[in-house]
């Protein structure tokens, strides 16, 4: 046999052993077929019997964050701040001062920290337990106030790779993970009930984390070929139906807490606005050209013009301003 039919035999059985090894990955890649159909937001908890004005006495506000949520807080403009606590920022879509100027004393709290690091969805049901008493007490990182204070509000967030889903996973699932799953992901926050309900009076605001970009870099002309013959359609969309379900679940009124018995829990749906309420289920504000998932500062002005007037609700409802 000569050179080039061996080389031809070659191409063609790795070629179908790196199709055969594309289509094993496809199929456990979740254990549901992908959604179809419109991407139906969430229907929240309907706080519109309590007043959306600012509080009369200041409150003291810590959030718990990484990169995005620095550049939510953010002043518009050049990058100034370390560790992801930002004065100002490309991305900034100015919550801080929109909070501030609504009565809230703003902390945070992010890498560089003990009650910072480590904010991954599995990471909530352990910093909770074990760190509950300096998370109250947090001026900023780490350090404690002075005088015995403690924060009335605590707003936590993931970030975006956390609704990169590998699957749905299989109930009840388990808060420790390791996988990434929709099932893990609940057990995870389910969890986090136990903890919040010793601690009534205390208003807990969770973020959903914002989604992920809508573009990857690109694949080989291979990888797209076979893709294309086994009619693989892009991880990404499958997942993003995975994370469109899980935040759901989270924020809607007959979700995570459905059967919660007090008022201090709330969440802001922080995905569903990044994705335009339904339009998409990856961002509709990316940055890097569309392959970066850190919002925008369009996209998170526009989180940060919704979130003070839900939180201004939440606090009334949770008993902390009349």
């Amino acid at each position: 046999m000569n050179r080039k039919k061996v080389l031809k035999l070659l191409l063609v059985g790795a070629g179908a052993v790196g199709a055969g090894v594309l289509l094993f990955l496809w199929r456990t890649d979740t254990d549901k077929p992908p959604m179809s159909g419109p991407n139906h937001p969430a229907q929240p908890l309907d706080l519109s019997a309590h007043a959306d004005a600012p509080p009369a006495t200041p409150l003291r506000l810590l959030f718990i964050h990484h990169s995005v949520g620095g550049h939510l807080l953010a002043t518009p403009g050049a990058d100034v701040g370390t560790n992801c606590i930002y004065q100002s920022h490309p991305n900034g879509g100015g919550l801080r001062d929109r909070l501030q100027a609504a009565a809230y004393e703003v902390r945070e709290a992010s890498y560089g920290s003990v009650i910072g690091g480590r904010t991954d969805i599995r990471d909530w049901p352990e910093k909770f337990a074990g760190q509950m008493d300096k998370i109250l007490a947090c001026d900023s990182q780490d350090q404690s106030y002075p005088d015995g204070r403690r924060n009335q509000i605590v707003v936590f967030k993931s970030c975006f790779p956390n609704n990169n889903f590998l699957a749905a996973g299989q109930a009840p699932g388990n808060p420790a993970g390791p996988g990434l799953t929709v099932w893990n992901a609940k057990a995870a926050y389910n969890a986090l009930l136990a903890e919040f309900r010793q601690r009534p009076e205390v208003l807990f605001v969770c973020f959903t984390a914002p989604p992920q970009a809508p573009k990857l870099k690109p694949l080989s002309r291979v990888k797209q070929w076979v893709k294309a013959l086994l009619g693989i359609s892009p991880v990404p969309a499958r997942r993003a139906a995975l994370a469109r379900e899980f935040n759901n679940w989270l924020s809607d009124r007959d979700g995570w807490l459905k059967n919660y018995p007090l008022s201090n829990v709330v969440v802001f749906d922080y995905y569903d606005i990044l994705t335009d309420h339904g339009v998409a289920n990856l961002s509709r504000y990316p940055t890097g050209g569309g392959y970066d998932s850190h919002p925008s500062t369009e996209g998170n002005q526009k989180a940060a013009t919704a979130f003070v007037p839900l939180l201004n609700r939440a606090v009334r409802r949770a008993g902390l301003a009349p």
